[in-house]
């Protein structure tokens, strides 16, 4: 049996809890327990269904301080943000429990003699993968979508945020979800590639890295397995020659340091017209100078940790080959001398391809701003990266703004004008190393289902 996993607090460095990894027997039975539950579950009808998640959501907002608690503790996120993501997953359930069953309900078509039907029926148990920097939503996500359609769920969570799988679990089970329907699994890297091979599993979604990503397609591609891949990105918010610099400035900070830099859908590198580079990167690295790090359960505090030290770690050495590449470091840069995983908020300028500033994902509160010629240089620049989760643009012509993102914007996701990180009516996911597949918007209950062909003669 692989090693236990052990729970560390980022902000002061000591040992939370311990857990015991599952032994392979107990993970294969886990996914057989989960597989008895669906058999039942897939036959409850969807209204039905529908009040156990909306259930789900309420228990949310009743243990929500609990929660907001613990990951604060696991993972080093502001308790304000930790509230936060507590009720976007509760406002996922209730997304969810309200359009459900109008989402998955039979539709008809005519059809020469008689009448089509299109059933989505379930397809059986969901493997999730997930990290740690959204303990609580990450689950949520893909749970949820795939309750509603009637499958069942397992998750693997990232080891730094067991606490938090094993509090959802117990909470869904609370507020009426089955016993097993929901299973976390307690497992290392190879015991993962056990489940993906198990027949009883139908679908496998990861969030994580396009590394990761690659390799978890590979495994569930042996198998013949679906998968859903929400993976990195590199978002860029550009700053077109008519942006209101106020409102630019004050989104762009917040884009960037919000989780503590670490989201998918970070605003990442700030694309900045010539007109208004010299006084954005002025006004802009002010603002994140004045961002202090502290105690992340202090309502004070702008920046918490990252969420582990070699994460930091790693932030700190992409710093320093795109210093050593040619980049300049206006604020930050350096790891401080102080307990903790902490990384202070850093701007980057001269920012240029064949960094890792401007090449690759930084996952931390560290800001690449890269100067463009122009509006049309701002969107070649945007485009110019293996990654397409999301991205802004900042502009006084809203009807211009909104053309440029939907027909040139070559990402799943375009801000204007502000900065969001998910919508429950919207849908979710990005295109290129960013991955495929849909969440959220009524998309993420139909990824895992059987469109069913049923042809009726009369």
């Amino acid at each position: 049996m692989s090693s236990p996993i052990t729970t560390i607090n980022p902000a002061t460095e000591e040992t939370l809890e311990t857990y015991d990894r599952m032994s392979d027997t107990a993970a294969r039975e886990a996914v057989e327990a989960c597989h008895a539950a669906f058999e039942e579950w897939r036959l409850v009808p969807l209204d039905k269904r529908a009040e156990t998640i909306k259930a789900i959501g309420q228990a949310l907002r009743d243990t929500s301080e609990d929660f907001a608690q613990l990951m604060t503790r696991e993972v080093g996120k502001l308790i304000g943000d930790s509230r936060d993501e507590i009720e976007l997953c509760a406002a996922i359930c209730d997304f969810t429990a309200e359009h459900g069953p109008k989402e998955l309900a039979d539709e008809e078509r005519e059809i020469p003699g008689g009448t089509g039907v299109i059933t989505y029926a379930p397809t059986g148990v969901i493997y999730g993968i997930q990290p740690w920097n959204f303990p609580a939503y990450q689950a949520i996500r893909y749970t949820i979508a795939n309750l509603m359609a009637g499958n069942g769920v397992l998750l693997k969570h990232a080891a730094n945020c067991t606490g938090s799988g094993l509090f959802l679990r117990d909470l869904m089970e609370k507020a009426g979800l089955p016993k097993n329907l929901f299973t976390v699994l307690l497992i290392d890297h190879d015991q993962s590639d056990d489940i993906i091979a198990n027949d009883l599993v139908r679908g496998v979604t990861l969030t994580g890295s396009d590394g990761a990503g690659k390799v978890v397609a590979q495994q569930a591609g042996k198998h013949l397995k679906k998968t859903v891949l929400e993976l990195g990105s590199n978002d860029a918010y550009l700053v077109l020659e008519d942006a209101d610099l106020d409102v630019a400035v004050e989104a762009c900070v917040t884009g960037r340091i919000y989780n503590n830099g670490e989201t998918c859908v970070n605003a990442k590198r700030f694309i900045v017209t010539e007109r208004h580079y010299d006084a954005f990167v002025e006004r802009f690295t002010a603002k994140m100078k004045a961002v202090e790090m502290g105690d992340p359960r202090d309502a004070d505090t702008g920046l918490g940790p990252m969420a582990r030290d070699d994460l930091r770690d790693t932030l700190a050495e992409q710093v320093e080959k795109s210093v050593e590449n040619g980049a300049r470091a206006l604020c930050g840069g350096k790891v401080p001398k102080r307990k903790g995983a902490y990384y202070p908020a850093t701007v980057l300028v001269d920012v240029k391809p064949g960094q890792p500033a401007y090449d690759d994902e930084l996952f931390g509160p560290v800001a690449s701003v890269i100067r463009a010629r122009d509006d049309d240089d701002a969107i070649r620049i945007a485009n110019d990266s293996r990654y397409g989760l999301g991205g802004g643009i900042f502009s006084k012509d809203e009807a211009r703004a909104r053309a440029l993102a939907a027909t040139h914007f070559d990402t799943g996701m375009v801000c204007i004008n502000g900065y969001n990180l998910a919508i429950p009516n919207m849908p979710f996911g990005g295109v290129k190393n960013s991955g495929y597949g849909r969440e959220h918007g009524g998309f993420g209950m139909k990824e895992f289902v059987n469109a069913k062909s049923l042809y009726v003669t009369q």
